[in-house]
C-alpha cells in the first residue's frame, strides 16, 4: 500500500461489496421504522403468525443490523479517505484541505437528505469527518490508541463512574421531546413543505442530540480512524486476510460476554444514572464486536469460498452508495408520510420488511443499468466534480488555521 512508485491504488472491490451490504441492511431497517415516523395500523385484530412473524422480524432485524450497518458504514468513510488521501501524496499533493471542502459539500447533501428523512447520518458525518484530516499524520499506535479511547465512550463512562460515587448525580441528557413530538406531528398530517421545514430544523437537532446522547459521535468518530488504519495496513486485500482471523476470533470472544452483560445490567443496576451511561458503554462495545463479525465473515466469503461471484454482483449498488442512501429517504417519506402516500397506518413490520426489500430490488437494478454506462453514480459524480471546485476564500482561511 506505500509503493511510490504507485500514481493511484486500485479499487478494492470488496470494500464497495462490504459498502452495499450495508445500505442494504441501513434501508432494510428504515423500512420497519417507516423511515423513523414510528406509526403502525392496528393489530388487534391480526393473525397469531402475523404477530409472530412482525416480532421475529423486528428483533431479527435490529440484532443484525441495527448499529451494525451504520458502523460498517463509517468503517468505510475512513476507509475511502485513505485511499483518496494517498493516491493525491502519492501525486505529491495534500488532501487534506480539499477534504475538508468536501466535507462541505457532505453538509450540503445531508441537508438534502435530512429534509427528507430524519434521522439521516450524512450531517453527522461531514462535522465528525474533520477529524481524518486532524489525524491523519498521527502513527499509526497513536491513531489506534485515540480510536480505542473514543471506542470505550469516555463520556458516558465518566458519567457511569461518577454516578456510581455520587448518587445524587445525575446524567445530563439533551432535551429533545418536544422536537421529536414536533416532527411526528407533521409527519402524521403536514403538507410537503411543512414536512420539510421541520425536518431540517427540530428534525435534525433532535437527530444531532440523539447521536450525542447514544454515543454515536464518539463511535463514529472511533469507525472512521479504524477505517483509516484499515487502508494503511491494506487490510482489505486478500494478502492480509489472516488478519481477519483472529479478529473474527476476538471479536466472537468479545460479543457473547458483552452481550450477555447488557442484558443483565437492568437485574442489577437500579440507579438510571449509573446504568443509562454504563449500558451504552457495553451495547457500543457488542455493535462493534459483531460488526467486525459481519466485516471478517464477509472478507473470507469473498475472498475465501465461490460466493465472491455472487457477492460482486452487489458492487455498483456499492458504488452508488451515496445515490441509493439518499433516494431511499425520498421513496420512503413518499411512502409512509402524510405528504405522499401515507402508508404508515396500512403496512405493518412484515409489509413494510417486503416494500423495502422490493425498493432494494429496484435500487439494485437501476445501479446494475447505471454502472455499464457510467463510471458514478449520479449524485457521487456530482460530488466528486464539485470536491474539485475552486475552495472559497473564507473557507480556505478556516482549513488553513485547523490543518
Amino acid at each position: 500500500m506505500q509503493n511510490t512508485t504507485m500514481t493511484k491504488h486500485p479499487r478494492v472491490d470488496v470494500a464497495d461489496v462490504l459498502r452495499g451490504i450495508a445500505v442494504m441492511g441501513i434501508i432494510l431497517l428504515h423500512s420497519i421504522e417507516h423511515f423513523n415516523f414510528y406509526s403502525y395500523p392496528d393489530t388487534a385484530g391480526q393473525s397469531e403468525w402475523l404477530d409472530f412473524s412482525d416480532k421475529a422480524i423486528w428483533d431479527g432485524m435490529f440484532f443484525l443490523f441495527g448499529g451494525k450497518a451504520y458502523a460498517v458504514f463509517a468503517l468505510l468513510f475512513g476507509f475511502s479517505f485513505f485511499i483518496q488521501y494517498d493516491n493525491q501524496r502519492l501525486r505529491g499533493k495534500d488532501f487534506r484541505g480539499r477534504f475538508c471542502w468536501r466535507l462541505f459539500l457532505l453538509f450540503l447533501f445531508g441537508n438534502l437528505n435530512a429534509s427528507f428523512f430524519t434521522a439521516e447520518v450524512l450531517v453527522l458525518y461531514s462535522l465528525v469527518g474533520f477529524i481524518l484530516p486532524l489525524t491523519c499524520r498521527l502513527k499509526d499506535k497513536w491513531l489506534l490508541v485515540l480510536a480505542c479511547v473514543l471506542l470505550i465512550q469516555p463520556l458516558p463512562l465518566y458519567y457511569a463512574i461518577r454516578a456510581a460515587c455520587d448518587p445524587a448525580f445525575v446524567t445530563p441528557a439533551v432535551p429533545t421531546g418536544h422536537l421529536w413530538a414536533q416532527t411526528f406531528a407533521v409527519q402524521q398530517g403536514g403538507t410537503f413543505w411543512e414536512t420539510v421545514r421541520v425536518n431540517l430544523w427540530e428534525g435534525q437537532l433532535a437527530s444531532l442530540a440523539w447521536a450525542w446522547d447514544n454515543g454515536r459521535v464518539f463511535q463514529t468518530a472511533a469507525l472512521f480512524l479504524f477505517g483509516l488504519l484499515i487502508g494503511r495496513r491494506g487490510l482489505f486485500l486478500k494478502e492480509n486476510l489472516k488478519v481477519w482471523n483472529k479478529i473474527l476470533c476476538g471479536a466472537l470472544v468479545a460479543f457473547f460476554p458483552l452481550y450477555g452483560l447488557g442484558n443483565m445490567l437492568p437485574d442489577f443496576i437500579s440507579n438510571p444514572s449509573v446504568l443509562t451511561p454504563l449500558n451504552l458503554v457495553v451495547s457500543s462495545l457488542y455493535k462493534f464486536a459483531f460488526m467486525l463479525v459481519l466485516v471478517s465473515g464477509g472478507l473470507m466469503a469473498f475472498y475465501r469460498t465461490r460466493m465472491q461471484a455472487f457477492m460482486s454482483k452487489i458492487i455498483p449498488y456499492g458504488k452508488m452508495s451515496l445515490t441509493n442512501y439518499i433516494t431511499q429517504s425520498i421513496a420512503g417519506a413518499m411512502l409512509y408520510y402524510n405528504w405522499g402516500f401515507s402508508l404508515h397506518d396500512d403496512l405493518g413490520i412484515t409489509a413494510s420488511l417486503l416494500a423495502g426489500m422490493a425498493f432494494f430490488v429496484l435500487q439494485f437494478s437501476f445501479c446494475k443499468w447505471w454502472m455499464k454506462h457510467h463510471d458514478h453514480g449520479p449524485l457521487e459524480y456530482v460530488w466528486k466534480r464539485a470536491t474539485w471546485l475552486k475552495c472559497p476564500v473564507w473557507l480556505r482561511m478556516f482549513l488553513n488555521l485547523i490543518i
